[in-house]
């Protein structure tokens, strides 16, 4: 037992330190809570350079958004790609790298790699998903365009120093764990003082001396009143029973203290906060973090495709609107900054043809709306390959366009555009990014698109081909049977002439995408050569006033040879299986024509 006064002032110095501690944790939740974010500033003394790398695991450092302030003289840009993608566009040129925040989080990690002075300007790069231009200074909110990782380049012109003035904030860790364990704390102990001054002990006050009942409780007065009315001594013996103890005291039971009531609280308390604090770590410890999910992306990362769609239409775009300036003006140098290869040595020729045969044939537009479907390439090596399907004005028949990246500074080129043959099915191929094979590689596949390509070339020479039942076309599809057709009317009309065709693969010009059937599509170009000789001394061959313009003649008397180039898809089955393969695609342009 306690007296009044020391239980008063345990009472209070519990509703006191219950009271300290409930404006602790308060405190932590208000005055004392940690700031939302934190900046950090790259340091003022780096070595300059043309460009800037911003490290794609900054992105996800403390996680939520980041903000970035760039500050520089004149114009400069902000772009974000892939981190292969940058770190090939920078390739040799020497550069900075923010790779990471001191552990005060107040200075970016600068690191500087040396290299070649001065890199081409990155604005209009095909490599980037985003670019922000900007003169002065940049806000930039930093957000992932897709899933995976994504790096930031930082430049000026590519030969003036990049901005060195940047700084990132980041959302700052504001958990404070054990703010509602403190208050859960103070509020128990501030009840426990509470209960000493209110709760009265059961024992009461001591007793008088010589009081008969002084000091007994109820329970006591009960036991002993009974005893009382039993018989006073022992039946069998007749000894009287020993006198009972005015309090009973039994196993297990104790008298209440306050003292004892104030730290069992105090105990009940603790046992409160150390459970409430697991809890509390438990609730804040971190899920998996955002940097775990991009290392999985990373890991993935040479499976992602080249291409997101809003790339994929920009590209479309230019290309487009490069073909229609070179179309308006018959002026292949219009074509060059997006157009290569099979379709600028084609288009070429016939602006050629045209300027000089106005009934010539243009070649189909090449249109970017109305596009039925995208084909990219999850190979990030280079060169690139990809293709769309599109149908805009002025296309009969949906268009395959071929694309190709041959380096990280240069963009996708046009380089064959082949109409699909009519009655005849795209093979799905997964828009997410598909496997591409080399031109020999025969794995999973019934032939390799070397071999698919040969076929095709045996098939459109030879009306009696191996390949007449193992490579088909459509029943509305007229290329395969008008080529034949046209071949066999100029060998029965042309008595003056002998004449052979031939359909030669290029093997640089082959591309194989896997379907997602395990098959395969392969596009690419076959040389269509038709050689003419006369049977006779004296014989003459003429030609066609569309092969004079590019011959300079219209007769000869020794011999001449047209070329043509020849734009075909053929779907290739997957092993294993019965069906023939089909040609999907195929079209010719005049390039050359020539007398011996």
């Amino acid at each position: 037992m306690i007296g009044i006064p020391l239980r008063f002032k345990t009472a209070v110095a519990l509703v006191l330190l219950g009271l300290l501690t409930l404006l602790a944790g308060v405190g932590q939740k208000t005055i004392w809570a940690p700031a939302e974010t934190v900046t950090a500033s790259a340091p003022s003394d780096g070595t300059a350079a043309p460009l800037t790398v911003i490290d794609q695991k900054l992105r996800t450092l403390h996680g939520g958004t980041v903000k970035i302030n760039v500050k520089g003289e004149g114009s400069f840009m902000l772009a974000a790609g892939r981190p292969d993608d940058v770190d090939a566009w920078v390739g040799k040129t020497a550069h900075n790298t923010v790779s990471g925040v001191s552990e005060d989080n107040k200075s970016l990690q600068l690191t500087h790699t040396d290299g070649e002075a001065a890199a081409p300007s990155p604005a209009g790069s095909d490599l980037w998903v985003t670019t922000e231009n900007a003169s002065g200074e940049l806000n930039y909110t930093w957000s992932a365009p897709a899933d995976g990782e994504w790096s930031l380049l930082l430049a000026s012109d590519g030969t003036k120093p990049a901005p060195s003035s940047i700084s990132m904030t980041f959302p700052n860790d504001t958990s404070t764990p054990w703010a509602v364990p403190l208050m859960v704390l103070g509020g128990l102990l501030m009840l426990a003082g509470l209960a000493l001054l209110v709760i009265k002990p059961k024992g009461g006050q001591p007793a008088e001396a010589g009081g008969d009942d002084a000091g007994e409780s109820l329970k006591d007065k009960l036991v002993r009143r009974a005893r009382a009315s039993r018989p006073a001594g022992n039946p069998a013996s007749g000894a009287a029973a020993p006198a009972e103890s005015p309090v009973e005291k039994r196993p297990g039971t104790a008298t209440f203290s306050p003292a004892r009531a104030g730290v069992a609280m105090a105990a009940l308390a603790a046992t409160m906060v150390a459970g409430t604090g697991v809890a509390a770590q438990a609730a804040t410890s971190p899920a998996p973090s955002p940097s775990s999910t991009e290392s999985a992306a990373a890991d993935a990362a040479p499976d992602a495709p080249v291409l997101l769609d809003a790339q994929f239409r920009r590209i479309l775009e230019q290309v487009s609107s490069t073909v229609d300036a070179g179309d308006a003006a018959k002026d292949a140098a219009k074509l060059k900054p997006r157009v290569d290869r099979t379709e600028l040595e084609v288009r070429t020729q016939n602006y050629k043809i045209r300027s000089q045969v106005g009934a010539y044939e243009a070649r189909m537009p090449v249109r970017a709306t109305k596009l039925l479907t995208t084909v990219v390439t999850s190979k990030r090596a280079w060169p690139r390959s990809v293709m769309a399907v599109t149908q805009g004005e002025g296309n009969v028949v949906p268009q395959l366009l071929t694309l190709v990246q041959k380096s990280p500074r240069e963009n996708y080129k046009l380089v064959e555009t082949t109409p699909l043959q009519p009655g005849t099915t795209f093979p799905a191929i997964g828009r997410t990014g598909t496997e591409t094979l080399a031109a020999d590689d025969k794995s999973g596949l019934l032939y390799s698109g070397q071999e698919a390509l040969a076929g095709l070339g045996d098939r459109l020479t030879k009306a009696d081909s191996t390949f007449k039942d193992k490579l088909v076309e459509g029943q509305s599809s007229p290329y395969i049977a008008d080529t034949l057709a046209y071949q066999a009317d100029v060998a029965k009309t042309g008595v003056n002439g002998n004449f052979s065709f031939t359909h030669k693969v290029v093997p640089e010009d082959t591309v194989v995408f896997r379907t997602a059937d395990g098959g395969a599509l392969v596009l690419g170009r076959l040389n269509f050569a038709f050689d003419g000789t006369p049977k006779a001394e004296g014989d003459k061959l003429a030609i066609g006033d569309d092969a004079a313009v590019l011959a300079g003649g219209k007769e000869t008397s020794s011999g001449m040879v047209l070329n043509f180039a020849e734009s075909a898809a053929v779907y290739i089955p997957p092993a294993g299986s019965k069906d023939p393969m089909k040609l999907v695609a195929a079209t010719r342009g005049l390039v050359g024509a020539s007398f011996k």
